[in-house]
């Protein structure tokens, strides 16, 4: 295994952690400016506030986005099982 495989395999890891991550930072990140947006408008200083529309908004985005980040999951996995013989020998 030389050090172009093991550079290829762990850019493989972090854009795939990156695809799985994003749909839940943007619907946590779009949720807390809107909430953020409706306490400045309507001056409620509540710290709680924010966490229970974040919570239910990435509740949703795992049900929605949860069959593709799983199918991504799982083909990198079946990909990198596959390719050890070649990585060993």
């Amino acid at each position: 295994m030389n050090s172009t495989a093991v550079i290829n395999l762990m850019s493989e890891a972090l854009q795939l952690t990156l695809l799985v991550s994003a749909p839940l930072l943007l619907t946590a990140l779009i949720v807390g400016l809107v909430v953020s947006v409706f306490q400045a408008a309507t001056q409620i200083n509540e710290m709680t506030l924010s966490f229970i529309p974040k919570l239910v908004g990435v509740f949703v985005a795992v049900v929605v986005s949860g069959p593709w980040i799983l199918q991504l999951l799982v083909d990198y996995t079946q990909r990198l099982f596959a390719s050890i013989p070649g990585m060993v020998g």
